[in-house]
């Protein structure tokens, strides 16, 4: 019978193929951004090509990662399985028997599959992607359909806490109206007004205009090769800003990512969708561009052309952020977010050595310590959490009021328990095993020397571990 449903999927998907023309992809990702996008209504963003481009496409409002790191949610996006099906869920594990890629399944559709710069994939390896590792943007397009991936590095929490000097590298093609006035940006309610923080805020808010104008490259050469009615330009990120309470945490400031797609044969100009998509739809979105049948078991659907019918939660992930041990999980639906912190003993801040060396993060600490911080601000670094959170991401869209033991939502947080319990049961043996555990059976490499380095000392300054 499963081999008769392969059959099946294969003759329909190459029947699809002969009827509808197969778009060019071209894969646009930022790294550590949020939608702090014009279209989006972010008040300090200035992001011309951004917001032409979903003036011409189309723009979903509620996308999200399944984890608030770069390694784990790649590996997701790049097999549509969730990584604690596979023992991906810790970053920067090395899974020995990774999944295959979606870009495997495309080259073997017929697909030329261009994928330059960063991968880091939780152990896959390079060579597993069947793609040219070559840039592109300064090449003729490939023969035939092809999938293009462009990587932008300009927003990673890194350049965000850079030297002036750097800074002044990666934003020198900025207009002098482009720089922004720290003094004049929104603070969100759990950062302290402080100089630092400002600008680091400022930094940002000016990389996301440079990475702006990283788009609007990609959209040129698609202009200038004459591909536009036929190619599929997706822009996203791979989770929320590089600053803390946003990166590495489940919380929509750290799952939520933008999502503009523009295909102007098939997706109507100036649409905006509120349905619910993750980043494990991208996979199954392309293969069926592609004519290409969709493993079974995959937890991602097609999403691009309708919603995916039935969906009505999206979850997300933290464990171990580098050296810091986490556990927790959370449901999203379309208007509540509900939080279960299995490691209830810890802070959400965790004590990430790389984290702590930005500005933003040395004040907090600073502030705390002298009792300095209000209680919203606190909350990040007080140790001991609630079991369980709710947070109505309508009323309070930074997540700050937790519902959890407000009577009136006692029905909310009873069904997206239940959700969370059916999702975690659904996950299979390993989505709850710490790294050590997972290395004993196999199932990843030992995690590195430099992890245990850092727990012990505080300090990032060893050698990076292995991507």
């Amino acid at each position: 019978m499963r081999l008769a449903l392969v059959l099946l999927g294969t003759v329909l998907g190459a029947t699809a193929a002969e009827t509808a023309p197969r778009p060019n992809i071209i894969l646009v990702i930022a790294e550590d951004m949020s939608a702090d996008i014009g279209c989006y209504g972010a008040p300090d963003a200035r992001t011309p090509h951004l917001d032409r481009l979903a003036s011409e496409g189309v723009r979903f409002n509620r996308a999200f990662t399944h984890a608030p790191v770069c390694a784990p949610s790649r590996s997701g996006m790049i097999t549509g399985l969730n990584p604690l099906r596979y023992g991906g869920q810790h970053m920067r594990s090395q899974v020995l028997r990774h999944p295959a890629p979606f870009t495997q399944a495309l080259a073997a559709a017929g697909y030329a599959v261009l994928w330059p710069g960063k991968t880091d994939l939780q152990g896959l390896p390079d060579q597993a992607l069947r793609a040219s590792r070559q840039p592109w943007l300064d090449r003729a397009p490939p023969k035939g359909p092809f999938l293009a991936y462009h990587n932008i590095d300009l927003t990673h929490e890194a350049q965000i806490r850079a030297d002036d000097t750097r800074h002044a590298r990666n934003t020198r093609e900025l207009r002098p109206a482009d720089r922004r006035d720290p003094s004049k940006l929104a603070l969100p309610p759990f950062y302290p007004d402080d100089p630092a923080v400002r600008r680091e805020l400022a930094h940002y808010h000016e990389l996301v205009t440079a990475a702006d104008r990283e788009v609007g490259r990609v959209l040129d050469w698609v202009r200038l090769h004459g591909l536009e009615r036929d190619t599929l330009v997706l822009f996203t990120a791979d989770h929320g800003r590089g600053m803390p309470r946003f990166k590495r945490s489940v919380k929509d400031s750290g799952t939520r990512v933008p999502l503009i797609a523009r295909w102007p044969a098939r997706l109507r100009p100036g649409t905006v969708r509120e349905d619910l998509v993750q980043w494990l739809d991208l996979a199954p979105t392309f293969l069926a561009l592609a004519g290409a049948p969709l493993p079974p078991g995959l937890d991602g659907a097609p999403f691009l052309e309708s919603p995916v019918a039935g969906r009505r939660h999206v979850h997300a992930f933290r464990d171990y952020m580098d050296e810091d041990r986490d556990q927790v999980r959370s449901v999203r639906d379309a208007r509540y977010r509900y939080v279960r912190n299995l490691a209830a003993d810890q802070t959400e801040s965790g004590r990430v050595a790389y984290q702590e060396l930005g500005g933003t993060m040395r004040v907090l600490r600073d502030w705390h310590a002298s009792g300095r911080l209000n209680p919203t601000q606190a909350a990040y670094l007080d140790h001991g959490r609630p079991a369980e959170q709710l947070f109505d991401t309508e009323t309070d869209p930074w997540e700050t009021t937790d519902l959890a033991r407000d009577p009136a939502h006692a029905a909310k947080l009873a069904e997206l328990r239940g959700e969370c319990d059916r999702w975690l049961g659904s996950l299979g043996p390993l989505a709850s095993l710490d790294p050590d555990e997972l290395a004993r059976q196999g199932v990843i490499r030992p995690r590195p020397a430099e992890y245990s380095r850092r727990a012990a000392t505080g300090r990032a300054e060893g050698p990076a571990p292995p991507r």
